[in-house]
């Protein structure tokens, strides 16, 4: 286990994603509410990297400074490729909530973000279609959301995040609200999934066994205002399996990872 801060710059893959000394706060009730406080971050180019902490810590908040949905009061954000230009749109970005449209299909759902780039609706369409079967959707396509599991609407929308075709993606807990062998199977499905696409991912979980599985790293945030009080490298073998949950060295960093997340609560 490390303590936050910036990343060793010589043993660390090249910046994808770089936060320096971001600090916001909203104005509540006539009060200042101070809700990230001084946030280093760091993610590789192709590096999946869990943040976890308590519950409204600021997780979510940080996530919409990073896609350009919230303004950061002060400090920097440093996207390779994007330059100094606005983040709005540029990212995938998925929420907590699917937020499938209930009038659409599965196939115009998924095809939303092409649609509003200006691509034809047949060009999204044969796009969408050439990746149902990696999504589990074959069959599907002409369904309605309602007629859907949850895990089947998490796929939905992480195909909408996906085909938006941007090589960062962040993920709100996006199994959250799935049951415990649901959520498993989309854990490897999602580990399956990044394997081929190698694409930077950063994730908010309350699950330490979700990031432990998923990331190359895990930042643990302190309650609000969050600040990164520790930073666990996982150094568990690629391809990552469901039966490392009972391994030795999986055992040994959730106990580590626990044990930090533990001593946060009775702080805060």
């Amino acid at each position: 286990m490390e303590s936050g801060g910036p990343v060793n710059s010589e043993t660390a893959p090249r910046a994808k994603i770089r936060l320096q000394d971001i600090s916001k706060a909203f104005s509540t009730g006539g009060r200042r509410l101070a809700v990230l406080e001084r946030v280093d971050l760091y993610a590789g180019e192709g590096e999946f990297v869990s943040l976890v902490g308590p519950s409204g810590c600021g997780k979510s908040t940080l996530l919409n400074v990073i896609a350009g949905l919230e303004a950061a009061d002060s400090g920097t954000i440093d996207i390779e490729g994007l330059g100094g230009g606005s983040r709005l749109g540029q990212l995938g970005y998925m929420q907590q909530k699917d937020l499938l449209m209930p009038w659409r299909t599965v196939l115009d759902n998924a095809i939303l973000p092409l649609e509003l780039r200006g691509v034809s609706r047949s060009r999204a369409r044969e796009r969408a279609l050439g990746l149902v079967d990696a999504f589990g959707l074959r069959g599907f396509e002409g369904q309605l959301p309602f007629a859907l599991s949850g895990g089947m609407r998490q796929r939905v929308a992480f195909l909408r995040t996906l085909l938006a075709d941007q090589d960062v993606l962040l993920l709100d807990e996006p199994f959250g609200a799935l049951d415990a062998l649901t959520r498993a199977r989309m854990q490897e499905w999602l580990l399956g999934l990044w394997d081929s696409l190698k694409k930077t991912i950063i994730l908010v979980t309350h699950d330490v066994e979700e990031a432990l599985l998923l990331s190359d790293r895990a930042y643990v945030l302190t309650a609000r205002p969050a600040r990164v009080k520790a930073e666990v490298v996982v150094g568990l073998p690629r391809p990552r399996r469901l039966d490392m949950l009972v391994s030795e060295e999986f055992v040994r960093l959730k106990s580590e990872l626990l044990a930090v997340l533990l001593e946060e609560g009775r702080l805060g």
